[in-house]
């Protein structure tokens, strides 16, 4: 397994609920087949310019370990979900 850190950007527009049962959703894939080591909602921001006609974002970050195979379900499944405005996966080297 190799350290993971995922930053994703979920719409601002929804409710508090609503961003907490994506952030468990994205936990569950990757506790299928790793583990989660920390997670940062780290709360309502303004972008650096307009995506999707969006201002702000709700920005999460999240630490982990997983195999290879886990980190492509899970970008497949950030790529389909529309609640997501931008994402990056990193391989964290720390």
């Amino acid at each position: 397994m190799r350290k993971y850190e995922i930053m994703y950007i979920v719409r601002s527009d929804l409710e508090e609920p609503a961003v907490q049962a994506i952030v468990e959703k994205f936990q569950g894939i990757i506790n299928n087949g790793g583990e989660v080591t920390k997670t940062n909602v780290m709360g309502k921001r303004r972008l650096a310019y307009e995506i999707n006609k969006n201002r702000d974002g709700i920005y999460v970050l999240v630490n982990f370990n997983a195999t290879p195979e886990t980190v492509k379900e899970l970008d497949r499944v950030l790529r389909i979900t529309d609640e997501i405005v931008r994402f990056m996966i990193v391989q964290d080297v720390a």
